[in-house]
């Protein structure tokens, strides 16, 4: 039994190829980005406790503090993520008969992610809860099973719209391959994973606008509703997309930099065939691309990440970039 204060922390997520087919029974390629990360603090307590963060707090210096903070977190903080994820993990243990010892924590989280920008800042705080949820009631759940899990918190509990590819990036860490295969999702209601070395991936480089970013979701526009219906022009692009991710991890495997280039710049033309993008992520990935590097959104836009030949790539990209208000990171993966 832990006393001890826990801590536990889950990184940001990149999509190197393939997304967003992970809602569409495609396939992906994602990376952790250590550079940012959310973290959870857990210790026992006579109550069950969730210490609010600034952006629970319903207190504002003035009104325009009020809207720009609606702007970036929404009308809900950090807070109901954790009571999502606390009530899966609770019906988790007792769908399998798991039966949690009864003692009270405090729990308090706090994320570096920066938001709206497409780095999957909301799962990475559900992701690090079920780790400190399983660590103080000594529960453990398979690697496979846990992302579904997490995807469930938000989804069935939040109506947050998302696909699993950020869950299983957060969980398995690295960079991982995933396919989405229908009959193993219907089935299974997860998809096949595979780790991937992140010693044999390019220079890769990401930037994100330091300004507020697009509410995460709001870029899918119509496409859920059109490949419900069987729209052939969707479908066959969601198709050629998860082809990306396909190829790309044999491009890994032969740690061929120039196709994993092509490729990347592939996934967002193709991207922009079957979605509305905003003129600020268009100025973001035209700016990288006349640069000489790939570009292509990490998530549903508000960053980017590409692969770069040499610094002094790296250096036009930092300044160039900067001039539209955008920052310029290198993705620490170990």
């Amino acid at each position: 039994m832990s006393y001890g204060i826990i801590e536990t922390t889950a990184y940001a997520r990149a999509g190197l190829l393939g997304n967003p087919t992970d809602g569409y029974f495609g396939k992906t390629i994602s990376i952790i980005v250590r550079n940012f990360g959310a973290r959870i603090s857990l210790y026992p307590s006579p109550e069950l406790q969730i210490e609010p963060q600034e952006q629970d707090i319903n207190v504002y210096r003035n009104i325009y503090h009020l809207v720009d903070s609606v702007k970036l977190t929404g009308y809900y903080g950090g807070s109901r993520l954790i009571k999502a994820a606390i009530k899966r993990f609770c019906e988790y243990a007792e769908e399998r008969q798991i039966r949690l010892t009864s003692k009270n924590f405090t729990i308090r989280y706090h994320s570096s992610i920066p938001r709206q920008v497409g780095l999957a800042g909301s799962s990475a705080i559900i992701t690090a809860t079920m780790r400190a949820l399983m660590e103080y009631y000594l529960v453990e759940i398979p690697v496979e099973e846990l992302p579904t899990l997490i995807l469930s918190a938000e989804v069935d509990e939040l109506g947050i719209h998302a696909g699993l590819q950020d869950r299983v990036a957060q969980v398995y860490e690295g960079c991982v391959y995933m396919d989405f295969n229908e009959d193993l999702m219907r089935e299974q209601r997860r998809g096949g994973y595979e780790r991937l070395d992140p010693a044999l991936l390019p220079k890769l480089y990401m930037a994100y606008k330091i300004d507020l970013g697009k509410v995460s979701g709001t870029v899918f526009n119509d496409v859920r509703a059109r490949f419900d219906k069987g729209d052939k022009e969707v479908i066959k692009t969601i198709k050629e997309m998860a082809a990306l991710a396909e190829v790309g991890r044999e491009a890994i495997k032969k740690q061929d930099e120039k196709y994993l280039h092509e490729l990347m710049n592939m996934n967002f033309d193709l991207r922009c065939k079957i979605m509305n993008i905003s003129e600020s992520n268009k100025e973001l990935v035209a700016t990288a691309r006349r640069c000489g590097a790939s570009a292509k959104f990490t998530g549903s836009g508000g960053s980017i990440i590409g692969v770069y030949k040499d610094d002094e790539v790296l250096n036009k990209l930092v300044v160039e970039l900067k001039k539209i208000n955008a920052r310029v990171i290198k993705p620490y993966i170990f």
